[in-house]
């Protein structure tokens, strides 16, 4: 069996990339955007390094990863008419992790995520008329439902097309799922949605930053614009990416898609808080009727001169403020049921991360 893997050098990608060579015995064709051999295999290291030590790196890479050098949002990834159709013949199932997060950008996440979706499946299309797919598995997120205020929402419910879209990200994300439904209809697809994943449960270490940038800020603030009781359902990587790997390689998995998410055991923010004063942190207030005063004030702070510093971390507050404020969570009885545990709280590892 080989799986064909896009994403492996991103931050998911890599708990995935990991969870498969350390649990199973199939060999990855790992698609990988580098003009050479060498350069695609230090991209690859710099991403799996939090995950192993180099010496398990080097036998995998010698044993059982084959770099594809490509581009995803080119035609065919770049890759000649042979080439291509030695991948397809090759490929006995899909992991689709590659995406855009860059949610103030129509460019990149139309690029990345529309166009390169399209090129993953026109390789699962050519794969499965040449001998069958096993699985197509589809990486998207939470954000796919759209505009929402407290909610409990569960997998059969996210998808609303009369709802508004949140960015960028989470409208090509939403579209993203309905291609692959409608173009491979005769394929076993999967759909993956992660929720807000910062972090790793196990070690204070990552390669991912904005959204922890964004966390950072707000556990400075003395003022909070939000109300303690809501929750926010962040899920720490090692839980989504164990959920992947165990879904995917299931011979019949029991649904088709799946929330990767803490759900209804989400901490509300007065969890957070006070796990983070308990430590030292500052001490807060709520003051919900802040909300909009504040989302006000980044759309301001935003058209503040470059020299002055702001504007780039107001732009990154202007993302991701509308999801520290919706006050939703997502079910995950679907993957607890596969995993056999829930993940570990966010208050468990906040203050460490």
């Amino acid at each position: 069996m080989t799986i064909f893997l896009t994403g492996a050098t991103g931050y998911i990608g890599s708990y995935v990339v990991n969870g498969l060579m350390s649990e199973h015995g199939q060999k990855l064709k790992l698609l990988v955007r580098a003009k050479s051999q060498k350069e695609g295999a230090e991209r690859l290291w710099k991403s799996l390094q939090l995950h192993m030590d180099f010496p398990a790196f080097h036998a995998y890479l010698n044993e059982r990863i084959e770099i594809v050098l490509g581009d995803l949002t080119d035609r065919q990834f770049g890759l000649s008419d042979d080439a291509f159709r030695k991948l397809a013949h090759e490929t006995s199932s899909i992991l689709h992790v590659a995406a855009s997060l860059n949610r103030k950008s129509n460019k990149a996440c139309f690029n990345t995520n529309l166009r390169g979706t399209l090129e993953v499946l026109k390789l699962a299309r050519a794969a499965q008329d040449h001998h069958g797919l096993r699985r197509f598995s589809d990486v998207s997120t939470t954000a796919v439902t759209g505009e929402c205020k407290h909610q409990v929402i569960h997998e059969d419910e996210a998808i609303d097309w009369n709802k508004s879209d949140w960015d960028p990200y989470s409208r090509t994300k939403k579209f993203c799922e309905h291609m692959v439904h409608e173009l491979l209809p005769d394929v076993p697809v999967t759909v993956f949605r992660p929720s807000t994943v910062l972090g790793d449960s196990r070690f204070a270490a990552t390669t991912q930053f904005d959204m922890l940038r964004a966390f950072v800020f707000f556990a400075k603030l003395p003022v909070l614009p939000l109300e303690g009781e809501w929750r926010y359902d962040f899920v720490p990587a090692d839980y989504v990416g164990a959920g992947i790997v165990a879904v995917h390689m299931q011979d019949k998995p029991e649904h088709d898609a799946y929330n990767l998410s803490s759900g209804t055991a989400s901490p509300t923010f007065r969890d957070v808080v006070e796990e983070m004063e308990s430590h030292g942190g500052p001490r807060h207030v709520f003051l919900p009727f802040l909300e909009k005063p504040f989302g006000s004030a980044i759309d301001k702070l935003m058209d503040t001169p470059r020299e002055w510093g702001i504007a780039p971390g107001a732009s990154l507050m202007k993302v991701f403020y509308p999801y520290i404020t919706y006050d939703t969570v997502f079910d995950n009885a679907r993957i607890q049921k596969v995993l056999g545990r829930a993940p570990a709280p966010f208050t468990d590892y906040c203050f460490e991360l």
